[in-house]
C-alpha cells in the first residue's frame, strides 16, 4: 500500500493543529477537538487481483442544535476511490458499529475498509500488531464513510450541558445522526449517489431508525440497509417466545465445541439447524406457554429433545423449568473442562476462578478483540492517515443512561421500506453469536412487515462465525461478495422508475 500526504493535509497538521488544543485552564490541562477538520492522505489497495487508487479523509464535523449552535464535534473517516469516473454517482456505504457506546473500528478495519488489522485466518490476535491491505474490502464498488457517534473513537460533546438529552438514547441517537449525515452528503457532493446504510449490533437499531428518519426528517432516500449482527430491534419477543428463540443459538455451539450425540455431531451444521429450528417453533414454543400446566410427560420430552440439541443435561433442563438463560449456558456448557464459552462468539473460551456459579467472570471473545484492533487502531490512526492526537481513542466511551424506551426501529424500517419501493434490506448473522443470535434475527425478518408485502426486498444470511463474523477469513470472503452483490442489486439501473 503507499501512502501520500497531501500538501494541503500536511500544512493543516502542521500549520493549525486541528485534532486538539492543549488549553490551562486553572492548574489543569484539557484537551479540546477541534470540531470541523480534515487530514487527506492518497493511497492504493488490490482487491480482488484489482488495484484501486482512493483517498482516505480523517476528520471532524460538527453537529448543530436546532439554533444552529454546534454541540458535537463526529470523528468520521471516508474512502473515495479516485479511479473511476462519475465519482458523485458511485454507491456510497455510511457505516457505524454500536454498544452503542462503541466506534466504528470494527468494521473499517475487521470488514469493509481498505486496509486490515493482523489476525490469524479465524480471528485471533497474532504480533506484531498492525495492519495489511484487505484484497476483500468493498472499496471497489462503494465509496465509504465510517461515523463514531458522540463519545467513541475521538467524537466529543461540546461542554457538559445535558449531554445525555442530546445524544444518549434511541431516538437522539437517530435525531443528530440523520442531520449528521445529511451535511455530510451535501459538504460531499454525493446526494446523486445509491446510498446504503450498513451497521453491526446496537448499530443495526441505529441503522433501522434512521432509514426513516433519514427520508422524513431529511428527504434521502436509501437503496439499502444492512444488519450485521442485529438486535431485536424493539420487536417484542418476551416470555415464552424470547425463552425458545435461544435453542437454535445452543444448538450451533453444543456443535462447534462437540458436545453433541454422534449422530447430531455426523450433520452439517446447516443440515443441523433447521431440524433445532421446527421444534423450536413446533414443540418448545407451545410447551412454554403452558407454564406449570405442562404435563409431567410432555415436560420430561421436551427436556429430552432439549438435551439432545444443547448438548446439556436433562436433569439441569428440568431444573430451569425448561428456560436456559443466555449467561448459564456460557458457564455450564464446558464446565466439566474447566472453561467458560463467549457472549460474542462462542468459539472463544476463557478460564474462570472458580468453576462453580450462575456466570462467565468475563467475555473471553472481547477480551480477544480488544487484544488485536486496539493497537491496529491506533498505528492505523497515526500512520496511515495520519491523524496525531493526544486524545483517547474510545474502543468504549460512557453513553450512559442511554433513554432505550420507546424504541420502534424495527417498525420504523418496515415502514421505510413501505415507502420507498427502492429499498432493500440484507441481514447477516453469525450461528455462534450469543448476544444477537441468529435466530433471533430470523424472527425478526419474519415479524418485521406482518403483510408479507415487502418480503421480496428482504434476505438473511447465515455464517459459521460469531458476532463479528468477518473475523474468519473464510467468512470475510463470502460476506463481502454478498455485500457486493447486494449493492449492485439493490442499485437500479439508469432511468428506471421507483414505483409499486
Amino acid at each position: 500500500m503507499k501512502t501520500i500526504v497531501t500538501t494541503c493535509a500536511l500544512a493543516v497538521i502542521l500549520g493549525t493543529g486541528i485534532h486538539l488544543k492543549a488549553q490551562q485552564k486553572g492548574s489543569h490541562d484539557s484537551l479540546e477537538l477541534n470540531i470541523d477538520s480534515v487530514v487527506v492522505t492518497h493511497h492504493e489497495v488490490t482487491i480482488k487481483g484489482q488495484k484501486i487508487a482512493y483517498t482516505a479523509t480523517a476528520g471532524t464535523q460538527p453537529v448543530w442544535d436546532e439554533d444552529g449552535k454546534a454541540i458535537a464535534g463526529v470523528f468520521y473517516t471516508y474512502y473515495e476511490r479516485t479511479d473511476t469516473k462519475g465519482q458523485p454517482n458511485r454507491p456510497l456505504v455510511i457505516s457505524f458499529n454500536g454498544g452503542p457506546g462503541t466506534p466504528s473500528v470494527w468494521m473499517e478495519i475487521g470488514y469493509t475498509g481498505p486496509r486490515r488489522l493482523n489476525i490469524d485466518d479465524e480471528g485471533n490476535p497474532v504480533q506484531p500488531y498492525g495492519i495489511q491491505d484487505n484484497p476483500y474490502s468493498i472499496l471497489d464498488v462503494a465509496d465509504i464513510v465510517y461515523i463514531d457517534p458522540v463519545n467513541t473513537g475521538y467524537s466529543r460533546p461540546v461542554g457538559k450541558d445535558n449531554i445525555a438529552g442530546k445524544f444518549f438514547g434511541v431516538n437522539e441517537d437517530v435525531r443528530y445522526l440523520a442531520s449528521w449525515i445529511s451535511s455530510f452528503v451535501t459538504r460531499n457532493n454525493r446526494w446523486a449517489s445509491p446510498k446504503f446504510l450498513i451497521g453491526e449490533s446496537y448499530g443495526t437499531t441505529r441503522a433501522s431508525g434512521l432509514a426513516l428518519e433519514l427520508q422524513d426528517a431529511q428527504w434521502m432516500y436509501l437503496n439499502g440497509v444492512i444488519l450485521v449482527s442485529p438486535t431485536d430491534l424493539g420487536i417484542e419477543r418476551s416470555g415464552p417466545v424470547g425463552e425458545a428463540l435461544r435453542l437454535p443459538y445452543y444448538a450451533a455451539t453444543a456443535w462447534y465445541h462437540k458436545a453433541l450425540s454422534t449422530d447430531l455431531q455426523s450433520k452439517e451444521l446447516t443440515a443441523f439447524l433447521p431440524e433445532v429450528e421446527q421444534f423450536t417453533i413446533n414443540e418448545l414454543i407451545p410447551a412454554l406457554s403452558k407454564g406449570g400446566f405442562l404435563p409431567e410427560a410432555e415436560k420430561k420430552a421436551v427436556a429430552a429433545k432439549m438435551a439432545h440439541y444443547s448438548g446439556l443435561s436433562e436433569e439441569t433442563i428440568l431444573a430451569h423449568n425448561l428456560d436456559i438463560p443466555y449467561d448459564f449456558y456460557w458457564k455450564e456448557l464446558l464446565r466439566a473442562k474447566g472453561y467458560t464459552i463467549g457472549r460474542l462468539d462462542s468459539r472463544y473460551k476463557g478460564i474462570d476462578r472458580q468453576s462453580a456459579g450462575e456466570s462467565p467472570d468475563y467475555n473471553a471473545e472481547l477480551t480477544s478483540w480488544l487484544h488485536s484492533f486496539t493497537p491496529a487502531m491506533h498505528i492505523y490512526l497515526a500512520g496511515d492517515l495520519n491523524y496525531k492526537t493526544d486524545l483517547k481513542y474510545n474502543m468504549f466511551g460512557s453513553v450512559f443512561p442511554w433513554d432505550d424506551k420507546n424504541d420502534h426501529t424495527g417498525e420504523n424500517l418496515r415502514q421505510a421500506l413501505a415507502e420507498n419501493p427502492a429499498l432493500h434490506l440484507l441481514i447477516q448473522s453469525g450461528y455462534y453469536d450469543g448476544a444477537c443470535d441468529y435466530f433471533n434475527a430470523k424472527y425478526s425478518l419474519w415479524q418485521l412487515d406482518p403483510s408479507g408485502r415487502l418480503k421480496d426486498r428482504l434476505s438473511w444470511e447465515g455464517y459459521p462465525s460469531g458476532h463479528m463474523l468477518y473475523l474468519r477469513k473464510e467468512d470475510l470472503a463470502q460476506a463481502t461478495d454478498n455485500l457486493r452483490k447486494f449493492i449492485q442489486s439493490a442499485t437500479p439501473a439508469p432511468g428506471t422508475p421507483i414505483k409499486y
